[in-house]
């Protein structure tokens, strides 16, 4: 499917998800789905199904965590778990200086320079997740595998 109708920050995503062989294609949502409950309702998926695109700031850098819609993420703990200084949440500027995207349509690709990134344990419960698409009224399918790959992130426990 050609990505001529995605909005810009769309197709830098999906641009990337085809540079990294993801075939899922993005979906333009009519009302904007900024929390994971919003888009699970709009798709019709359990809300742990969904692959929140949180930032925070860490050692002087972006971290982005990708966590089941299902979860918190427990900063501390996740801190003490890779050996980082503490992670706080990144401010909007700083989210969108990372990602070039603005909070509640991070997309886990398609942003200026690569992130560190973690990817929640839990997620792989399900055969398919959706992460936003780069904008709030974006999001795309794909499994935890390719997310993992997708992104290069570490795996851990978030919560």
């Amino acid at each position: 499917m050609s990505a001529d109708h995605l909005p810009v920050r769309s197709r830098l995503v999906h641009d990337a998800l085809r540079a990294a062989g993801i075939a899922g294609d993005i979906v333009v949502l009519p009302d904007a789905a900024s929390t994971a409950v919003l888009a699970a309702e709009a798709l019709g998926v359990e809300v742990g199904a969904i692959a929140n695109s949180l930032v925070f700031w860490s050692d002087g850098e972006a971290l982005l965590v990708m966590t089941s819609g299902a979860h918190r993420v427990d900063t501390a703990a996740l801190a003490g778990r890779l050996g980082r200084g503490k992670i706080q949440r990144a401010t909007p500027e700083q989210v969108r200086e990372a990602t070039g995207q603005a909070i509640g349509g991070v997309a886990p690709t398609g942003h200026p320079a690569p992130l560190v990134t973690v990817v929640d344990e839990a997620l792989a419960a399900y055969p398919e997740i959706w992460a936003a698409g780069g904008t709030p009224h974006t999001v795309f399918p794909l499994t935890f595998d390719e997310l993992v790959r997708l992104t290069g992130g570490t795996v851990a426990q978030v919560d």
